[in-house]
């Protein structure tokens, strides 16, 4: 078997919150091969999003290993982790997070100009990208000018701007509706199955996550159920929100 993408050992993130310790996450241990689509899900203050957050590079852990494309991130320091999160990682964010006063193609280019890359080869692929999702007529639009659905087709194509292998997606299709989300979703399957990337993807919905290639539940820190069978028992039990 190849070496995975991602994989955590005895992984925990701790906080303290006054006198309390709290455990974000509690020894987990996770290994995600290369062209996965992965889901977890979990109630809120399950340590989902911490996990997310560890996985980019945009926390550290307390403890544990915490490997992403062959790379200990605990051992790199600022700086480096902010350049290997830059060519090695794409954001999707249920809020969008695009820059409201820039059009749908200056949002895709934006992150290109911090890897270097010429106006010319910026605006080229960020026009390709715009094409992919479906937005191919929208490239002079502000976000404010788009619909849901598109921004978020949109903040895709802003993650895929410096072609990561591994994208992470923080409940994607929360603020969509059904038919939107289902877009979204068919789209992470294209790039998982003739693209190769990684999708790594937190969500409430349980039917985005029955989509996914293997997922888990999160509860209290630490992993509760791998089993897809399980996963959809528990939530019809009302075991997750």
């Amino acid at each position: 078997m190849s070496t995975p993408v991602i994989e955590t050992k005895e992984l925990s993130r701790y906080f303290q919150v006054g006198s309390e310790t709290v455990k974000a996450l509690d020894g987990v241990n996770i290994a995600i091969q290369r062209g996965t689509f992965f889901g977890i899900t979990g109630p809120s203050g399950s340590g989902k999003s911490t996990l997310l957050y560890v996985l980019g590079g945009m926390d550290r852990q307390t403890s544990g290993e915490c490997r992403v494309l062959e790379r200990e991130l605990s051992l790199l320091d600022d700086n480096q982790l902010t350049e290997f999160r830059g060519r090695n990682i794409g954001f999707v964010y249920q809020s969008f997070h695009l820059i409201p006063k820039m059009t749908a193609l200056q949002n895709v280019e934006l992150p290109m100009i911090f890897n270097g890359l010429s106006r010319g080869d910026r605006r080229s692929r960020a026009r390709t990208l715009l094409e992919m999702v479906g937005l191919g007529d929208r490239c002079n639009h502000r976000p404010v000018e788009l619909s849901g659905g598109q921004q978020q087709r949109l903040a895709i194509a802003r993650a895929m701007a410096n072609e990561p292998p591994l994208i992470l997606a923080d409940e994607p299709t929360g603020n969509l509706d059904s038919v939107n989300g289902k877009a979204i979703l068919e789209i992470f399957l294209d790039l998982v199955r003739n693209q190769g990337k990684t999708i790594v993807m937190i969500s409430h919905d349980q039917t985005a996550i029955r989509m996914t290639d293997q997922s888990f539940l999160m509860l209290d820190g630490r992993i509760h159920s791998r089993n897809q069978h399980e996963l959809a028992n528990l939530t019809e039990a009302g075991g997750v929100c």
